[in-house]
């Protein structure tokens, strides 16, 4: 017997808890990542949203990069996700406080001048990987996908 649990997991009306998709994207030689402060949050991020019904988390991740930063000739890097990471959203605007479910990616922007802001962030910058701590109050999961960064690249020497 086939059983498709949680259906409705990719649609942010699952109120206990959605998928989302964001997109974690550096220069060719890993040294800035593209980081936006997110106006809703009040918070530096990496680009990422709702998965609003498309199970295809990958193109999901690609098209918040694009819609967020204007970045879109990019490289994945790697075969599959980059990171997942599993974090509470407060209560907003009747919205109950609810969990993400975040499938990240890692691409390679292939021409960072595209870089530009839209209307859901107060700025959108490439930040040096080595002043993210205190940009982002040493938030755990970016943390962990700097360091995994800064691992795969000494790999790479």
């Amino acid at each position: 017997m086939d059983l498709l649990f949680f259906e409705d997991c990719y649609h942010r009306s699952r109120l206990s808890g959605h998928i989302t998709a964001s997109a974690w994207t550096l220069t060719s030689d890993y040294s800035h990542v593209a980081m936006l402060h997110h106006k809703k949050l009040d918070r530096w991020l990496q680009p990422g949203g709702h998965a609003d019904g498309n199970e295809n988390v990958l193109e999901v991740a690609k098209k918040e990069l694009r819609e967020e930063t204007g970045v879109s000739d990019i490289k994945v890097v790697g075969r599959s996700f980059y990171d997942l990471d599993i974090h509470s959203i407060p209560e907003r605007k009747g919205i109950q406080e609810h969990e993400h479910f975040d499938v990240r990616f890692m691409f390679i922007a292939n021409n960072p001048e595209q870089l530009k802001k839209n209307n859901e962030s107060f700025e959108v910058a490439w930040i040096p990987l080595a002043e993210l701590d205190n940009l982002v109050d040493r938030e755990a999961s970016i943390m962990r996908m700097k360091h995994k960064t800064l691992a795969l690249h000494d790999l790479h020497r």
